[in-house]
């Protein structure tokens, strides 16, 4: 659908510089029988231009393309009408255009959820910590040998400790294991004491925008998905949503902000040489995982029998949800994982999210 899309504003585009040509008589078409003024042929080529530009920008994945495609629609559609009886068929594409623009529009409203997000972001980062001092080999001295030896995997060790951190995610996610898989991009703020989660998902459902925030704020958690952010589709809350997100969280820690595991909160159990049990409590939510790590330290998987599966928004099964990561690259100077979230079904497990960190930023300034 994006690429048709990006076909279609690029044909648009090349269509409208037939009246810059013609204005400044650089060829002549039979089918523009009305003189053209210069002035007007610059707007076609005005058109042009941002109709093409607006086509980079949405193969580039930048949210704000449709910027420019609402500008090149109304200067489009006035020097149609100066040439009505020539160009009056390039409304009908200017409708098509129209469609996915406002719908890219209302993704930026602001009672949407990507505008909530910036707006509970920047309200986080106004009273963030500054850094402490760097984690330090006393540090991680009551931590089990395996998370020891993972920490320095991670290159823990001399770097400060972290108060927050911030990510952006490419992957995809679906909702059972016969769905199709749907891309995604994803935006993460956490911060650590008090500990606090904003996720938000940018995606698309059959064409139409689908954005997903996750929030947990306090002692309390909720998931949200909107489409078009007009009609809301899921509202997931209450203590089943509460004690995932606590999960969710513990999870983060371990795969994304190793630093933070030497928070007193973590209680650990060393189960093999490979393999620990940690017990994780936040605003009274006390949760539990499985850690595996492989010889060389790397965290391999994260099971916990702790976390709801949301069904439809209102009701949920307890399953068991795993993190297998498959490679660590390095991600902005910092080593990142590659991971799924898989739920453990009756029927089998299968993968719901694919997760591939592009940026990482820990201890964001205001």
């Amino acid at each position: 659908m994006k690429y048709l899309l990006c076909a279609l504003l690029t044909i648009h585009g090349l269509i409208h510089l037939m009246g810059f040509a013609k204005a400044f008589q650089l060829a002549s078409f039979d089918q523009l029988h009305i003189p053209i003024s210069q002035p007007l042929g610059l707007l076609w080529l005005a058109a042009a231009l941002l109709f093409v530009l607006s086509a980079i920008l949405l193969v580039a994945a930048l949210a704000w393309w449709w910027l420019p495609a609402t500008v090149a629609l109304v200067i489009s559609q006035a020097v149609i009408v100066t040439s009505w009886n020539d160009a009056k068929f390039g409304t009908f594409a200017n409708l098509l255009i129209l469609v996915p623009v406002l719908l890219a529009a209302l993704g930026h409203a602001p009672w949407g959820f990507r505008s909530q997000y910036g707006r509970d972001v920047r309200a986080a980062l106004a009273t963030a910590q500054a850094p402490a001092a760097p984690v330090t080999e006393a540090d991680i001295a009551h931590l089990p040998p395996v998370v020891q030896q993972y920490l320095r995997f991670a290159g823990v060790l001399g770097q400060p400790r972290v108060t927050n951190y911030q990510l952006h995610f490419s992957g995809a996610l679906r909702n059972g294991p016969d769905d199709a898989w749907m891309a995604m991009e994803a935006d993460q703020q956490s911060m650590v004491d008090p500990a606090e989660r904003l996720f938000f998902v940018d995606s698309q459902m059959y064409g139409i925008p689908a954005n997903a925030y996750h929030r947990y704020s306090g002692s309390s958690a909720v998931f949200e998905v909107q489409a078009a952010s007009l009609v809301t589709l899921v509202d997931a809350r209450g203590p089943e949503m509460d004690q995932s997100e606590t999960v969710t969280l513990l999870n983060d820690m371990c795969l994304l902000a190793p630093a933070t595991l030497i928070d007193p909160h973590i209680r650990w159990e060393e189960l093999d040489a490979q393999t620990v049990r940690a017990t994780f409590t936040n605003a009274d939510h006390t949760v539990s995982a499985i850690l595996t790590f492989d010889s060389s330290g790397a965290l391999t998987n994260f099971s916990s029998d702790d976390r709801w599966r949301t069904i439809d928004g209102k009701t949920y099964e307890q399953v068991r949800w795993t993190t297998p990561v498959s490679g660590w690259e390095r991600v902005d100077g910092y080593t990142m994982p590659v991971a799924e979230a898989h739920w453990v079904l009756p029927g089998g497990e299968f993968a719901y999210g694919r997760f591939e960190v592009t940026h990482v930023a820990y201890n964001v300034g205001r």
